[in-house]
């Protein structure tokens, strides 16, 4: 085993991931995983049995050969915390050390809310959750509405909290927590949870499109996900809107196509109107809807995310939010409208579905950056 201690905590973190993730369930698949000798290998597993953090028990028969051994993360040896927000509301979700919801814990966060009533909400939730788990805390995952600057752990600005500006979120959190905190874009943090929990497990180009309270989206190409030389990409929702640009250049894509705009939009409401407490609950009110209000809505996001198949070249769309409750009719109609505008896209892979992941998606996806970039000590 290599005397390096920044290899060798790369190495268990890496051991680790692939345990949880099944991706190697004994010593000589986790050597194959990631590259390294049984023999080196098996010094690192052994120590990080003897630390407490994998199990091996029990024999996995193969097709043939020997019987293996089964590797296994011990679920009690400590947790993580996600925290997902938006303007209106907070969800915490803690996950044991196998990867698995083991607690939740919500916040409807007040009107005109401002930064330090955001920071005392995720402190609440994550000592709430605290209260349920066993172990140790050991990271915190923040999943923030807007531009992020991960790297710096800042909350670059988010349009809809008027003070959220050049936040330093991840300094503040963990000063309260004393633990390890990552900061993701909310978005890209629910790319991650359906890469642990979601559609995404078996596929490595997906694109996640969140029309919320604004409309961006996240991308995972390659198996990474994408962020940008400036933290900006997925902003589809400050694109002008119609696309082709408006004379007074005040109308951007968001305001047509959130999760609220399209409520209006499907109710027949002005753009004013008081949205319903229920949001999914108020759409779903209208997924067997038809006519040209629903055609007209289901062929600009048929355009928009036809013009992003085109770009991205991605497996599958998976869609999130309140619209979700539209269900595979209104994502069906997406593609067919697309297929219509956009000849080049016939005869061309092109899905989009919704996802199964719920309200919490934002917060597990928080929770598995904690994990996935979580590394015990060398």
């Amino acid at each position: 085993m290599r005397k390096n201690p920044v290899f060798q905590q790369e190495t268990f973190a890496a051991a680790i991931l692939k345990v949880r993730s099944g991706l190697a369930t004994s010593r000589t698949t986790l050597a194959k995983s990631l590259g390294i000798s049984p023999s080196t290998i098996g010094l690192y597993v052994d120590r990080l049995i003897a630390d407490g953090w994998l199990n091996e028990s029990g024999l996995n028969q193969g097709p043939m050969g020997r019987p293996r051994r089964l590797l296994t993360t011990v679920p009690e040896a400590g947790w993580f915390a996600g925290v997902e927000f938006n303007a209106h509301r907070l969800q915490a979700v803690a996950v044991d050390f196998s990867g698995r919801a083991a607690a939740s814990h919500s916040i409807w966060l007040p009107a005109n809310v401002t930064v330090p009533a955001v920071i005392e909400a995720i402190h609440t939730s994550v000592t709430a959750l605290a209260k349920a788990m066993h172990g140790q805390l050991l990271s915190v995952g923040l999943g923030a509405p807007g531009l992020v600057n991960s790297t710096a752990g800042i909350g670059l600005r988010y349009a809809f909290i008027a003070d959220w500006v050049d936040v330093p979120l991840v300094g503040q959190i963990e000063s309260r927590l004393k633990v390890p905190v990552i900061l993701e874009n909310n978005l890209r943090a629910i790319a991650l949870a359906e890469r642990w929990f979601g559609l995404g497990h078996d596929v490595s180009d997906y694109v996640i499109l969140g029309p919320r309270s604004g409309f961006g989206i996240a991308m995972v190409m390659r198996g990474q996900l994408i962020e940008g030389a400036h933290h900006a990409a997925g902003e589809v929702g400050l694109w002008p809107w119609p696309l082709a640009g408006s004379t007074g250049g005040e109308q951007e894509l968001h305001h047509v196509l959130s999760a609220t705009a399209t409520w209006r939009r499907l109710a027949g409401v002005p753009a004013g109107a008081k949205l319903p407490d229920d949001l999914r609950a108020a759409l779903a009110e209208h997924a067997t809807m038809e006519g040209t209000t629903w055609d007209a809505v289901c062929s600009d996001f048929g355009r928009v995310i036809g013009f992003l198949r085109l770009v991205l070249d991605a497996e599958i769309f998976i869609l999130h939010g309140p619209l979700t409750a539209l269900g595979d009719r209104f994502c069906e109609a997406i593609v067919a409208h697309g297929r219509q505008i956009m000849p080049a896209l016939q005869g061309v892979p092109f899905k989009v579905t919704p996802s199964a992941l719920g309200d919490d998606a934002g917060a597990l996806g928080a929770a598995s950056l904690a994990m996935e970039a979580w590394s015990p000590a060398a």
